[in-house]
């Protein structure tokens, strides 16, 4: 049977999963209180919640529950982690390191901090989407206050060197964060093994709500706040908590731990399948490491074709071109780019990116249709 409309596009955003839904539901009418209440019930179960998620949270990255601040989502915590560090640094002349291929999330602070006089080293990438080790260690001086490198592309689904890079900012003490939002629920990871002293991800992208996210900050690590008025979540992130979103990452997370082993396993095979059948097409090329990389995660380009005439044929298919953030700009793909794609074949290239509810059937369907219309439209 033909399936309705397939939902290739879980790197932009995941449907919320049943249970997370079943989850949050009471803490909208029945259990509405505010978290920061302390002299009532209603209150305390309120912060009770809260306190129950913040440690299901901390379980899935291993981290401590007091590591673990709520945010209304990655790109909150990418800037209190950036500006934080960079504020609290006692460096006269101060200094970044990040890459090319960041998420806007991330780039974009950077770029006000250069407007406000911080000096910023954008590493660049190989063919492959890697920064070199090499060049990294090169970029550190004494005034390098913070490196910051994503952990998995959202575009390319390319997975940095965490581990080693961290060793480098160990041996040169300097604090190092990692933009996780496509890793964490993905693959297995463990902050205190991989050295991470900062690392932001977002509750929507792992198949709970939107506007919920958390900043895992080291103990002992300090920031500065940047929303101020009233001091909640240890003095780092004033604002009344957004308690049914809150629960809702964390029963996201408790079930990723549960099933992240087998949704990678099945995953993997759909995409691979998705993949083999589409390079088939002459002139269609991958691009990112074939192995360092996402298992649920595709990025493919279609030589001598307008990619923007591909997605209107693939009206039934949510496929993107890049970040969903920078989907209304006309600009090639600065991730594709920065990996040496020409800006032709990044306007012709599309990302896939499955997801738990993803079946069989609807790759078999995506296929089919992508391939004719590839076929049509070169004709």
């Amino acid at each position: 049977m033909k399936p309705g409309r397939v939902y290739l596009d879980n790197n932009a955003t995941t449907p919320v999963d049943p249970r997370v839904l079943e989850e949050m539901l009471p803490f909208f009418n029945e259990r509405f209180g505010n978290a920061a209440s302390r002299n009532h019930a209603f209150g305390w179960e309120a912060d009770e919640a809260v306190q129950h998620a913040r440690e299901q949270v901390a379980e899935l990255i291993g981290a401590s529950p007091k590591e673990i601040i709520f945010t209304s989502g990655a790109t909150e915590a990418n800037n209190l982690a950036i500006k934080g560090i960079v504020d609290l640094s006692g460096e006269e002349s101060k200094h970044v390191i990040s890459c090319q291929t960041e998420h806007k999330a991330v780039l974009d602070p950077l770029h006000q901090l250069e407007i406000a006089g911080v000096q910023v080293t954008y590493l660049p990438v190989d063919q492959d989407g890697l920064i070199d080790l090499a060049e990294l260690e090169k970029k550190i001086t004494n005034q390098t206050v913070l490196i910051s490198l994503m952990y998995a592309n959202n575009e390319t689904g390319v997975i940095q060197p965490i581990k080693e890079i961290a060793a480098l900012a160990n041996k040169y003490n300097v604090p190092f964060m990692s933009d996780a939002t496509q890793a964490v629920g993905k693959i297995p990871l463990d902050v205190d093994e991989l050295g991470i002293d900062l690392m932001s991800f977002s509750a929507h992208k792992m198949y709970g709500p939107k506007g919920v996210g958390a900043l895992f900050v080291k103990k002992g690590v300090k920031i500065s706040s940047q929303i101020d008025g009233g001091g909640h979540e240890r003095g780092m992130r004033s604002g009344t908590l957004n308690v049914p979103g809150i629960v809702g990452f964390g029963k996201a997370c408790e079930l990723c731990q549960q099933q992240m082993s087998d949704d990678e396993k099945r995953l993997k095979k759909l995409r691979d399948q998705l993949e083999q059948q589409l390079l088939q097409l002459s002139g269609t090329h991958g691009n990112g490491h074939n192995e360092q990389r996402l298992s649920h995660v595709s990025n493919l380009s279609f030589e001598g074709l307008d990619g923007e005439k591909l997605l209107l044929s693939l009206n039934e298919i949510a496929v993107s071109q890049g970040s969903a953030c920078t989907s209304a700009t006309v600009e090639p793909s600065h991730v594709l780019r920065g990996m040496g794609v020409s800006d032709e074949l990044a306007f012709a290239s599309l990302r896939f990116g499955l997801g738990r509810f993803t079946t069989k059937e609807e790759i078999d369907f995506a296929i089919e249709k992508i391939r004719s219309s590839v076929i049509e439209l070169r004709t």
